[in-house]
């Protein structure tokens, strides 16, 4: 079986490099099962994002990085469908504007006329904004701009892309929708980069939409050197994991920290540390076994210019208490910390006791919550909006936690619990509040 693939990809590859004309006349020469073996090239080589999911759907939503190739998944598919159907099968193909459907999806160098297998190319009429292949099947492009122009025409199929990009997104689709009716099982193949737009939210929870994700670091055919240098540049951060992971951000109404706020304090070094604190939020229920929540670690560091600096996220999960306080004394160990702040609500003393048994060095200090974690976050949010906090690097997961925390005193985010947002709350009080966050004390004379 390896050896019939390399076969197929070496064949795919020789063809692509034919001059238009030569390959024409090739592909019309060829016998039925030869062009079946061309066009099963691509089931060898896509991923398994970029093929057409089993099962009865509606809706294929393939949401990927940049570089995926969501638009070479786009084109195959399309191909797929006209050359086994016959003038019955009319597919729209949608993008941003009407010069997008031209350059990419049917020019482009991953469009539809780049195809090499599943038999001759289809017939490009630029003026008509039409293509017609063989079997009969046609394909006309349409606007996200301009939603009027869907309203009147039938189709059986559609493919969609960059719908985030979509000036007029909720009219073109509804048009598109109501117009998607002929044949037995329309269907739609939405290829987009995504973006938290409401059309985008309301399909993730569509019955009958299916979705497949990718990203950009799994395509092999792009260089090493630009995988390396955008992954360097963004990973991690909202627009990394936007452009490149292909996720959904959302944003959450009435949050205490917004991605623009944490996206604005990423820098790539601090300058000289004058303290150093480990902030800890203990699993709740765990000090007498495995399980429960992640063990929040946060380390935080104060710079000699007066701003704090998140420097490591280093929770667990699923840890003993001997597992997650080993992880807390190695952290304070690999950045020199002067001071472990743990919340004690949870286990009270074994807390302190579980921790110095891992290093009975540890420099521990417990502190009681006696506030919720969205109230006690809220002070420790003024300094970031004030531009007092700053991040060195990405930290995806607890930057989601922050995100969660609303002004409400609820949260929305991932998880059950913030424990990675509760624990950097605790550090960067230490360092930046004092003992403003402990509430009232009694102090004897």
């Amino acid at each position: 079986m390896p050896t019939m693939k390399k076969h197929r990809r070496q064949l795919g590859e020789q063809l692509a490099d034919l001059p238009d004309d030569e390959l024409v006349r090739l592909l019309d020469r060829m016998p039925g099962h030869e062009l079946v073996a061309t066009r099963r090239t691509w089931q060898d080589w896509a991923a398994g994002a970029q093929l057409p999911p089993d099962g009865d759907w509606r809706v294929w939503l393939l949401m990927g990085g940049r570089g995926f190739g969501k638009t070479r998944a786009g084109a195959e598919w399309v191909a797929g469908v006209a050359n086994a159907g016959g003038p019955e099968t009319r597919v729209a193909l949608v993008g941003a504007n009407r010069s997008d459907v031209r350059d990419i999806m049917i020019e482009g160098e991953s469009g539809i006329l780049s195809l090499v297998g599943g038999g001759l190319p289809p017939v490009w009429e630029p003026s008509l904004g039409r293509l017609t292949w063989r079997s009969g099947a046609t394909a006309w492009i349409f606007s996200g701009c301009s939603p009027e122009a869907l309203r009147g025409p039938q189709h059986s199929h559609a493919w969609c892309d960059e719908l985030a990009k979509w000036t007029l997104a909720r009219e073109t689709w509804d048009n598109l929708w109501l117009g998607l009716r002929l044949g037995d099982a329309p269907r739609v193949l939405v290829t987009t980069t995504p973006r938290p737009i409401p059309l985008l939210r309301d399909m993730l929870g569509g019955d009958g939409t299916v979705v497949t994700r990718g990203r950009t670091l799994e395509n092999g055919t792009l260089s090493d050197a630009f995988l390396v240098a955008v992954n360097d540049s963004y990973a991690g951060t909202r627009l990394g994991r936007q452009e490149l992971d292909g996720e959904l951000i959302e944003e959450v109404e009435d949050a205490l920290w917004t991605r623009d706020m944490l996206e604005a304090c990423r820098v790539r070094e601090a300058p000289e540390l004058v303290r150093v604190v480990v902030g800890v939020d203990p699993p709740a229920g765990t000090l007498s076994g495995v399980g429960g929540d992640a063990c929040g670690i946060v380390v935080c560091g104060l710079g000699r210019d007066g701003i704090g600096y998140v420097i490591d996220d280093a929770s667990v999960a699923g840890r003993s208490p001997q597992g997650w306080a080993l992880a807390v004394a190695q952290a304070a160990a690999r950045w020199g910390a002067d001071r472990v702040v743990a919340e004690a609500n949870n286990g009270g003393t074994m807390v302190e006791a579980v921790l110095r048994a891992a290093d009975s060095g540890l420099p521990v200090r417990l502190v009681h919550a006696s506030r919720g974690k969205a109230a006690r976050a809220e002070p420790v949010a003024l300094l970031y909006a004030a531009g007092k906090v700053r991040h060195i690097g990405a930290f995806p997961d607890l930057e989601d936690e922050l995100c969660g925390l609303t002004s409400g005193g609820g949260y929305e985010g991932p998880g059950r619990s913030p424990d990675r947002a509760d624990a950097c709350v605790w550090g960067l009080s230490e360092l930046m509040l004092g003992k403003r966050m402990e509430g009232p004390r009694v102090r004897a004379l």
